[in-house]
């Protein structure tokens, strides 16, 4: 088992990465704010775990609600669901919310912790990759628009986050691929040598090697604590952690929520980023040519889907929330480890960048 900390002064956690966790008392118990405790799941998980999870908190009083599976179920609609739960079993200021799920559940989990009664606790048992690298880490938290992803949510930081590898063991090949993604992200923003240890070991990763994937895992989520305790609330560094979403961003809400998966569409994004990187002058061929093998290898999409054309990818990319006095803040890479965030960019190369395939 592997554990690190995000540095928030009193909002500061601890992140547990290892086999066989979630089942455990004294991991869990000790992130309760009270004795209640809502367990958020989804149709997919709660049959896996639930059972696990309900058995390590048999000491305090608990509920569970269990969720539509899918990004398109990450709306408002569904929150009021978890809101129900919560004022049907009484909770009260002292309880805890945990989400047991991937990124959805997650983002939407927490959410619904930081509104009810104004605030209340949560713990992160992310179950799949992607969630474990990333969105369970930060305090991230939210529900999708019809107009835009991540539109409605708040900056709410969980008690602790248990990653529990041996869930991977279930998830699909085209989860954990997406799940890659992010874990490329790190290398690719501000870890270069993880990037090179990614290049050798990709394959050990795809084939579900125990320890290649505690080293990624862990390896992701120190990049991201690093940079959280930085810059809490994105003001500064923690944009960068946005490399590839602008356009990821555009690609899975011209699409409809759940077509791509956010993994896929962060890939495609990446690459396209990469790509203008290139044509700024600030990335060299050699380097932009290994971030697009990279992603390939792991089966990711590395173009824009045909039927969003370039016009149509920049009308939603001037909707996203990253947008500062209507100009598209973006990620490039000056090299693999070294992001840079601008909105000094010409139109016409990301419109030129858009319409490559």
């Amino acid at each position: 088992m592997k554990t690190l900390r995000v540095e928030l002064e009193a909002r500061s956690y601890s992140i547990y990465i290892g086999a066989g966790l979630m089942g455990r008392p004294e991991f869990i118990t000790p992130l309760l704010a009270g004795n209640q405790a809502m367990v958020v799941t989804n149709e997919t998980v709660g049959p896996l775990y639930l059972d696990r999870v309900l058995a390590a908190l048999a000491d305090v009083e608990t509920q569970s609600v269990q969720l539509p599976d899918g990004e398109q179920f990450k709306t408002l609609e569904t929150l009021q669901i978890i809101f129900d739960a919560l004022l049907r079993a009484r909770f009260g200021r002292d309880c805890t919310v945990v989400a047991l799920g991937g990124g959805v559940v997650g983002d939407i989990a927490g959410f619904a912790a930081a509104c009810y009664q104004r605030g209340v606790a949560h713990v992160q048992l992310p179950t799949t990759l992607l969630a474990q690298v990333d969105s369970s880490v930060g305090g991230k938290t939210g529900v999708n628009h019809p107009r835009g992803k991540n539109m409605i949510g708040a900056f709410h930081q969980p008690n602790g986050v248990i990653a529990d590898t041996d869930s991977l063991a279930t998830l699909p090949e085209r989860e954990l691929r997406a799940g890659l993604a992010e874990v490329i992200k790190y290398g690719a923003i501000r870890d270069a040598a993880f990037f090179e240890w990614l290049e050798a070991h990709l394959e050990s990763l795809l084939e579900r090697d125990p320890q290649a994937f505690e080293h990624a895992i862990y390896r992701s989520c120190y990049n991201k604590a690093e940079v959280v305790a930085e810059d809490e609330r994105e003001a500064g560094a923690r944009a960068l952690l946005n490399f590839g979403h602008t356009f990821g961003h555009a690609i899975e809400t011209g699409l409809g929520y759940g077509r791509w998966l956010h993994g896929e569409a962060v890939a495609a994004g990446m690459c396209l980023a990469a790509r203008l990187s290139i044509r700024t002058g600030w990335l060299d061929d050699t380097a932009g040519r290994r971030i697009e093998a990279l992603v390939a290898r792991a089966g990711l999409p590395t173009r824009r889907p045909q039927e969003l054309a370039p016009a149509r990818m920049q009308e939603l990319m001037a909707v996203d929330k990253k947008v500062r006095a209507g100009r598209p803040r973006l990620v490039l890479l000056h090299a693999i480890g070294d992001a840079r965030v601008t909105d000094e960019l010409d139109p016409h190369l990301v419109e030129a960048t858009l319409a490559e395939q």
